[in-house]
């Protein structure tokens, strides 16, 4: 191998010295790119009036978000129901698709004046594309097979246009209180005469 010559070693030197002293793009020189802001809670209005399934149906398996849009989680709810139960809309909205996906009845309704949209299934659809519902109308019927549970249920799934969230979160408090209602003993108040 030769040995570079003094012309050569020269113009090494000038070029990386005219590099040097070259003005920089601005990228280069710019101040870092500030940390994105951490992404503020999901706000979903609780405008729910009624479970899918049910009066308080046992959930199954709970909202898991995925770390990535096609990674591993849960993206819904499942809630116990025997085959053949009602599922009733939880908000007012039109009805999206009623149809089946890979072998499963699927019910998509989006929610009136909001950008979101609620699906079921397995659900046997007895609505149709482009149906107005009301909060608490049947939709379907739970089916007996195609449940990725245990036992028979309904997944119940929440998007904001192609994000799934949480569809619990739909539901005002009132809805999800577990037990009865208790009165609190009213204490300093006169009785009536």
């Amino acid at each position: 191998m030769r040995r570079p010559t003094r012309y050569a070693q020269v113009w090494a030197i000038l070029l990386l010295a005219a590099l040097a002293a070259a003005p920089l793009p601005p990228w280069a020189w710019a101040a870092p790119a500030p940390p994105a802001p951490a992404p503020s809670p999901v706000r979903v209005p609780q405008i729910a009036r009624a479970w899918p399934v049910g009066v308080r149906p046992p959930v199954l398996r709970g909202w898991e978000p995925p770390p990535t849009p096609y990674g591993p989680g849960h993206r819904g709810a499942d809630l116990s129901a025997p085959a053949g139960s009602p599922v009733r809309a939880v908000a007012p909205g039109r009805v999206s698709f009623a149809g089946r996906v890979a072998g499963r009845g699927v019910v998509s309704v989006e929610l009136a004046g909001t950008d979101l949209r609620t699906t079921y299934e397995p659900v046997s659809p007895s609505v149709r594309k482009g149906d107005e519902v009301g909060a608490g109308d049947v939709v379907g019927a739970v089916e007996p097979t195609g449940s990725h549970c245990p036992v028979t249920c309904v997944h119940w799934g929440l998007l904001r246009g192609e994000i799934y969230l949480d569809p619990l979160l739909l539901l005002p408090p009132w809805l999800l209180h577990r037990g009865p209602s208790r009165l609190l003993p009213v204490l300093g108040v006169p009785l009536p005469a």
